[in-house]
């Protein structure tokens, strides 16, 4: 639902670059630990660092990947990591030089706590709005996000997601409406307004008007109520009469040589949402480094430099599900995406990449194995039953197991980790809200609005 008009407030919230790093500075630089990586030392002797750091402030970045771990609180990152890699071990996400914060509050009337509209909208447009806004402010006035100012400057852009890609997090940086459910207007959007030259992900059912499925048929059984219900035409045939190749599997993803793909994978997510054992399914058609590598080796054709955003979506949805079994499983893909671009990045040293979270989803709790194995949990506040927990889980490296708890199956306020590397990404260190993100990308790209 569209929220009833409320007094005009701009763009509240939004912190400038300026300030920011003002407020960094007084803060002596700090970082936040919660992520597991370090900024550069501030005790470094000021002629050992001057040169590298009067560089690295210079540098402009060419190129911008980021990735939203949908859903991905701190402890995610560490649960991610425990099941993955053990606690002897760093992520590729977390094996990078600069760390720090995002605060995720929206600017809503009702709700302390964001959702995936409002916190994607803030990091792409550097505006906080209200919860169901997509890349429009609190008044419904659209507002420019970073891809879209990356394509003013003649840059290519991406979107890829393991979620419809009309879903939130992508829409919110290449559309603009006032409600996150319009996804066809959003898909239309995409192709008549923000243009970028790849998307990749799921969601064939909103592109594609009822009673005409694509390449993935309606109804499916692993969930029959996924069927063709777009409301804008057949917007797969418009895409492709605009130049966009079509491809719907992973050997039509590999073949095509366009500058200009249009990959859509699953009728919706590219997963099943569900409690463990009750038909959950995390097993992309299409895995996310496989999109990230074709994303950036397409985009990557454009001397001026391009954008990515790239979401894994999973970890959220699992996560309301009180499904950690799956919440490890999206997140591993998430970092094996992040280490295709880090490769990239240490190649081509002009890119940033940064990897953040729009919130965190699940009151998620790391705790040791309880000796007596009669632990209830709670109930939620949806009435659901009772929270999971769930495990035991192994750490590879050790002989110890931990458990998993659940606090509540919605979003938290918690601040999100955020890490990263390359040209612009010291202005990330620190503690900062969401929109800050913005306006570090925009920064170290030199776009001009």
């Amino acid at each position: 639902m569209t929220p009833s008009p409320r007094p005009s407030r701009g763009r509240a919230g939004r912190l400038t670059i300026a300030a920011a790093v003002t407020s960094l500075a007084l803060a002596g630089g700090a970082v936040a630990a919660s992520a597991g990586a370090t900024a550069a030392p501030q005790s470094a002797p000021a002629a050992a660092q001057s040169a590298p750091a009067a560089q690295a402030k210079r540098a402009k970045a060419k190129n911008v990947i980021i990735f939203v771990g949908d859903g991905m609180g701190a402890s995610h990152r560490t649960f991610i990591q425990y099941v993955n890699v053990g606690p002897g071990a760093k992520l590729e996400m977390d094996s990078m030089p600069i760390a720090g914060r995002s605060q995720t509050f929206p600017h809503d009337p009702k709700a302390m706590v964001t959702d995936s509209a409002a916190g994607g909208t803030a990091l792409a447009t550097g505006v906080k709005t209200y919860n169901g806004a997509i890349g429009v402010d609190v008044d419904g006035k659209p507002v420019q996000s970073v891809l879209e100012l990356a394509a003013k400057h003649g840059k290519s852009t991406g979107l890829v997601t393991t979620s419809q890609v009309t879903d939130a997090t992508p829409a919110a940086f290449g559309a603009h409406v006032k409600d996150r459910g319009e996804q066809s207007l959003i898909a239309k959007q995409f192709l008549e307004i923000s243009k970028p030259q790849v998307i990749l992900g799921g969601g064939e059912d909103r592109w594609l008007p009822p009673g005409t499925p694509g390449a993935f048929p309606d109804a499916p059984a692993e969930n029959p109520k996924e069927k063709s219900s777009g409301t804008e035409g057949n917007l797969i045939e418009k895409a492709q009469q605009l130049g966009y190749a079509y491809v719907s599997d992973a050997a039509g993803l590999k073949a095509t040589t366009s500058n200009k793909i249009l990959g859509l994978f699953a009728n919706e997510e590219m997963f099943q949402q569900n409690p463990e054992g009750q038909g959950d399914i995390y097993d992309p058609i299409v895995s996310l480094p496989d999109m990230t590598s074709k994303a950036i080796s397409t985009l990557s054709r454009n001397k001026k430099g391009f954008f990515l955003m790239v979401e894994e979506e999973g970890i959220d949805e699992m996560a309301h599900k009180s499904n950690a079994t799956m919440v490890a499983k999206a997140g591993k893909q998430l970092d094996d995406a992040v280490s295709v671009a880090k490769r990239f990045a240490q190649k081509h040293g002009d890119t940033l990449v940064i990897v953040v979270a729009d919130h965190a989803t699940g009151g998620l709790a790391i705790e040791d194995v309880p000796e007596l194995q009669d632990d209830p949990g709670y109930p939620n506040e949806r009435g659901e039953g009772r929270t999971a927990e769930d495990g035991p889980f192994s750490a590879p490296g050790t002989d110890r197991k931990f458990m998993v708890d659940w606090t509540t199956s919605n979003h938290t306020a918690e601040d999100v980790p955020l890490t990263a590397m390359g040209p612009g990404s010291q202005l990330l260190s620190g503690v900062y809200p969401n929109t800050h993100v913005h306006d570090v990308m925009v920064r170290a790209m030199g776009l001009r609005r």
